[in-house]
């Protein structure tokens, strides 16, 4: 079941704070473990608005500005709390593609002088970055918390798989409900530009959204019968087959992802959360769900 924030602004706040908490609990139950244990943060500064060739893709991305001063705000603040979580983690990782966004991410080393040697500051795609870190790290010996918060829909499935191969990461996940995903399907699936399919097979790594989200209709016209492909969803189905796909990969899924709206009470994304580790999951989910729900 989805958890809904109720009407108003100060969505960024409390989910900041839904977050806050599970790192608390995190990072005490791992100060208890022989791991070494890190935050990483994959779109640290504010995000970034993928740079578009034609109209046609740049009206995927557009937002209202207030949905992007609502956002910024929600992303500035996740390093910064992670920053200054007790116990303390092994390490921090925050990650932006922004060069304008990476600058004002130099100065938390400076803000944090007594944690300046623990945090690694990189200016690079979160996509790319990610994937190798999660191919090429040592996981056996090593733990993380991973917070992706993109502006709208950075994140590759491929990411996703990565992070769930690793059995090793809790992932917190920003996923663009009614921001991106519910923007790119029409009603009509026959007006769908081929871009839009492909954007929506990169983030659920799979086509079977269209068998999900749309069906068929017989309409009658005065000289003959058509069949249509159209819309036949709603944000319960997309929340249900976003957490459908999580679990296909990851060791344990929460299913109460906590649906996140704006000041004028439009869905902009879906909170979930997924534990890639065997042994650990069923603690995390636990501990997860129950900071969902309240």
């Amino acid at each position: 079941m989805t958890e809904t924030h109720g009407f108003g602004g100060n969505w960024t706040e409390e989910k900041l704070k839904r977050v806050e908490k599970y790192l608390k609990a995190y990072a005490t139950i791992m100060n208890k473990q022989n791991f070494r244990f890190a935050y990483i943060d994959a779109f640290a500064g504010t995000g970034y608005i993928e740079e578009k060739k034609n109209k046609t893709d740049d009206q995927i991305f557009m937002f209202q500005q207030n949905d992007i001063k609502e956002i910024e705000t929600y992303s500035k603040g996740s390093a910064r709390i992670a920053l200054e979580i007790k116990p303390e983690f092994d390490k921090y990782i925050f990650i932006e593609k922004s060069r304008k966004h990476f600058t004002e991410l130099l100065k938390l080393k400076e803000e944090f002088k007594n944690k300046e040697k623990k945090i690694d500051l990189i200016n690079t795609d979160a996509n790319s970055w990610i994937i190798d870190l999660c191919n090429n790290y040592k996981w056996q010996y090593n733990r993380a918390v991973l917070f992706l918060d993109p502006y709208g829909m950075q994140v590759n499935w491929e990411t996703i798989k990565a992070i769930a191969n690793t059995e090793a990461i809790d992932l917190w996940y920003l996923f663009p409900f009614g921001i991106g995903v519910n923007r790119l399907l029409q009603k009509d699936a026959g007006k769908m530009p081929a871009s839009w399919e492909a954007k929506l097979d990169s983030i659920f790594g799979t086509n079977e959204w269209k068998e999900a989200f749309y069906s068929e209709t017989q309409e009658t016209t005065l000289f003959a019968s058509e069949t249509k492909t159209v819309k036949d969803t709603d944000f319960n189905k997309i929340s249900k087959f976003i957490v459908k796909r999580l679990k296909s990969i990851f060791a344990g899924v929460a299913k109460n992802p906590l649906l996140l709206r704006n000041s004028k009470n439009n869905p902009l994304y879906l909170l979930c959360f997924a534990s890639g580790s065997p042994r650990g999951a069923k603690t995390a989910i636990k501990i997860a769900q129950d900071i969902l729900k309240r």
